[in-house]
């Protein structure tokens, strides 16, 4: 695991996380997994779109988490 990906959900984050503080999570797995900080132009668009599927799929996942009883958040 990529050591500089924080956990994002509450109660480990005191609140909820920003689609800013999900992006920078998406990013570093991207770049974990590809092997490149920063991709060639010919990968750029590639590398972009997982980032891009990575925080919508990570949003969602915060979203729907139920946390020591705590109803599921609803999807912004």
């Amino acid at each position: 695991m990529c050591r500089s990906i924080k956990t994002l959900r509450p109660p480990v984050l005191p609140e909820e996380a920003t689609e800013e503080e999900i992006r920078a999570a998406a990013l570093q797995y991207v770049r974990k997994v590809s092997g490149f900080r920063a991709p060639a132009a010919h990968n750029q668009e590639v590398f972009d779109r997982a980032v891009t599927i990575i925080t919508e799929a990570t949003a969602e996942l915060l979203a729907g988490l139920e946390i020591r009883g705590q109803s599921p958040r609803k999807a912004g």
